[in-house]
């Protein structure tokens, strides 16, 4: 009778070891042990990825992470002025074949004009002006008499201060006195990776774009252009803050 009441305890107790047994996140035996952060079982442990089916578009699986691709997009207005989209990266065209039908290849760009190099590549009553064929002159445009300033974000940031809002709404009171186009660029200190500044700077230049269009200023006359720490020149907390911005270039 003993041995009996010793065999249904233990097999009680192996029952219940089996039951609650299970790994500590992030150790795994099945995806359903990573289901609370809706991730997946990979060698053991749990991951963001297997493949970069499992990330969102524009992201690849790297190392069990889901990363932001460099350079992806979906159409031009999310590549930097002067380049193209093509198989979702933005990058100059390099043939015709690469351009929408009724534009050409052009310097890494693509458009519809007629080009030339000279007057006799135009019609009689065309010239060639600025590299494209035109029926006349066009007229001279009135200089630029407003600048448009710098704005600075904290460290690993890329949410607005008060003093960049202040300087946007006197960069939008200047773009809405001219007709000309501005490209954003973003920019960061030389800490962190390449990848990750690239993708901060991204953030940050879409922020300010952002901004500007909540104050009047259409998106199309705003491109973007993510820079990460290729132009930091800092060394140390103060020349740091300064690497931490976004200009604005007239183009």
């Amino acid at each position: 009778m003993n041995n009996l009441r010793i065999f249904v305890i233990g097999g009680i107790a192996a029952a219940a070891l089996a039951v609650g047994c299970t790994p500590d996140y992030p150790n795994c035996e099945t995806d359903k042990d990573c289901t609370s952060k809706k991730e997946f079982c990979v060698a053991g442990k749990c991951q963001q990825c297997r493949t970069s089916s499992d990330c969102q578009e524009g992201s690849a699986c790297n190392s069990g992470r889901c990363d932001k691709i460099p350079g992806y997009c979906q159409n031009k207005s999310q590549c930097p002025a002067g380049q193209e989209c093509i198989a979702n990266r933005c990058r100059g065209c390099e043939s015709d074949k690469e351009c929408p039908a009724g534009s050409k290849c052009w310097k890494g760009t693509c458009d519809a004009k007629k080009h030339c190099s000279k007057e006799d590549d135009c019609a009689q009553n065309e010239d060639c002006v600025a590299g494209v064929c035109v029926s006349e002159k066009p007229k001279a445009v009135a200089p630029i008499k407003c600048t448009l300033g710098s704005v600075y974000f904290d460290f690993n940031e890329s949410a607005l201060t008060t003093d960049a809002t202040a300087t946007l709404s006197r960069n939008a009171d200047c773009l809405k006195q001219v007709p000309n186009g501005t490209t954003i660029v973003g920019h960061t200190d030389p800490r962190g990776t390449a990848e990750y500044n690239i993708a901060l700077s991204e953030r940050r230049a879409q922020s300010v774009q952002a901004h500007m269009s909540r104050l009047g200023i259409d998106g199309g006359r705003m491109a973007i252009l993510p820079r990460g720490s290729l132009d930091a020149t800092g060394t140390n907390e103060p020349t740091w803050a300064q690497d931490r911005r976004a200009d604005f270039k007239w183009r």
